[in-house]
């Protein structure tokens, strides 16, 4: 049969070919609906496209399949070109002994367990190249979940080859010996620099589908910290931004306890440059919240916002620790832990003159009482701020003390709060009482006795008198308790101030009550 050469085909502006106009029809449904009538003629047309997939590569690929009475050699490097592009023309056959292109590519896509790790990399630089245009495609699917079945493997070594030689891109991965490999600290990671060259949309399809086949999420995680820091040697601004903001996106679908709070907080040191999204703010800031008890000091010591006069973004702290008891029951431990760090980053604000009074006083109050087993550091951090706002009235210095639970003071602190003037006066009864309804085991304590009786009044547990310690009689007297006639003054003083006490505890229990209204439900407006 003798060829024609009456079609012309401009391809994306790149290359001309000069085509049979029937030849290409009798494959092509695109062309054969769009020539109509003019099939016949010895008129010579021309056709431009414009988004032809894969360019002039691609055309050609399907010419040589229609010219070839609808075969060509299918292999890792054009299979998804050749896909792309049969749709794209809308390829169907020319006859009832020719298999239709799509069989013959889902066909190819049967032996991908044989292709090697670099023709692997090869069809998904392609899938790259051509996306979107493969984002739909049940083939592109297949791909990507032998993709992530092949990197739970412990080697990417294969000891089978592929028929094809075509491959452009020569990875080291392939050179690795099994020795090395197993000797690696890494054997979970090897992959990790290979697939640092797709970009954010195909890294989302790739991550999307190893969280549908349950990968690890802790290496899912790791790889994703390592990407967003890759991405970011010659990135310009908006693709930091566009990455980060992804990243942020894909952490969120991974089990909480994978991530790593050191991770989470580089990304949000950078990201406070970027200027993300408050969605992904927030979505970053939650992730973080629930990791809250791995952070450190220096992690929370975060700068206050520029053109604000405070040193430290406590607000930030608060929707992190807002976070944290939102997410659920935690193990006590961990509450602990979370205590222990909110109370080194109270007396680490506490000095700053510009720190408002409702926010120091969230940060005190917001865990519950049993998280902390003692409240020296907060009593410390409260006698800090107290210092330093010396305006305060005694109103306002009561809604802070409510922070402190009295029996959890050691002798020490409470030794200190007796003679401390920060406070108001009757928080040192207030103490002593609290201390005195402790089991009386506690109170025969020898170190705690000898602490109080450095008190400005005697202290006399009559459970101990009369009993043996050391195989002699003990003899109390007035002269041995050392109750001097000023002792007797303050402790006949402190007898008629109990009721007083009492009054000053109903209103304490109704301050700790609003305060925990308060925080329930203004929290979030303290955190804006």
């Amino acid at each position: 049969m003798k060829l024609y050469c009456d079609l012309e085909v401009d391809v994306n502006g790149e290359e001309i070919f000069f085509v049979d106009k029937k030849i290409l029809s009798s494959f092509s449904n695109k062309l054969s609906n769009l020539f109509g009538n003019l099939m016949d003629t010895s008129t010579k047309l021309k056709v431009i496209f414009h988004d032809f997939p894969g360019g002039a590569e691609g055309f050609e690929l399907i010419a040589r399949f229609c010219y070839n009475n609808g075969r060509t050699e299918i292999t890792p490097s054009n299979i998804f070109l050749l896909k792309c592009a049969a749709n794209f023309m809308e390829i169907n056959t020319n006859d009832s002994q020719t298999p239709i292109l799509k069989d013959q590519l889902e066909k190819s896509l049967e032996g991908i367990s044989y292709w090697t790790w670099s023709e692997l990399l090869v069809a998904l630089k392609q899938c790259q190249d051509l996306f979107p245009a493969t984002n739909s495609s049940c083939i592109f699917q297949k791909f990507l979940d032998s993709l992530v079945g092949r990197l739970a493997l412990p080697n990417v070594s294969s000891s089978h080859t592929s028929s094809s030689d075509s491959s452009r891109f020569q990875f080291s991965s392939d050179t690795i010996s099994t020795d090395t490999m197993r000797n690696s600290c890494s054997r979970t990671t090897w992959w990790f620099e290979d697939l640092a060259f797709l970009n954010i949309d195909m890294i989302e399809r790739v991550i999307k589908t190893m969280v549908s086949q349950k990968f690890d999420h802790a290496t899912i995680s790791k790889f994703l910290f390592y990407y967003q820091k890759s991405r970011f040697l010659d990135a310009v601004p908006a693709e930091k931004r566009k990455v980060t903001e992804e990243v942020i996106n894909l952490l969120s679908l991974l089990d909480r306890s994978s991530l790593s709070c050191k991770g989470l907080f580089k990304i949000f040191r950078v990201a406070l440059s970027l200027k993300i999204s408050e969605c992904c703010k927030k979505k970053l800031e939650s992730l973080i919240g629930s990791q809250l008890d791995q952070a450190t000091l220096d992690d929370l010591l975060v700068p206050s916002p520029n053109g604000k006069d405070y040193m430290y973004n406590v607000s930030f702290v608060l929707r992190l620790l807002k976070s944290f008891l939102l997410e659920g029951s935690y193990p006590l431990t961990r509450l602990q832990k979370v205590a222990r760090l909110m109370d080194l980053y109270a007396m680490e604000v506490a000095p700053d003159s510009y720190l408002k009074l409702s926010k120091f006083a969230a940060l005190t109050m917001a865990l519950p009482d049993v998280a902390r087993d003692s409240c020296d550091k907060i009593y410390r951090a409260v006698d800090m701020y107290l210092e330093v706002h010396g305006g305060l009235c005694e109103e306002e210095k009561m809604r802070l003390c409510c922070a402190i639970n009295y029996e959890k003071l050691s002798p020490q602190a409470l030794k200190h709060l007796s003679q401390n003037s920060n406070f108001p006066s009757v928080t040192a009864i207030k103490a002593l009482l609290s201390q005195q309804s402790k089991p009386k085991s506690l109170r025969q304590d020898t170190h705690y006795q000898k602490t109080f009786s450095d008190l400005p009044f005697c202290y006399i547990d009559k459970g101990n008198m009369g009993k043996k310690e050391d195989g002699e009689q003990i003899h109390l007297s007035a002269k041995k308790l050392g109750l001097s006639t000023e002792n007797e003054k303050l402790r006949a003083h402190f007898q008629g101030m109990q009721w007083r006490v009492m009054e000053l505890e109903n209103v304490c229990r109704k301050m700790q009550t609003q305060m925990a209204n308060i925080i329930k439900s203004r929290l979030p407006k303290l955190c804006s």
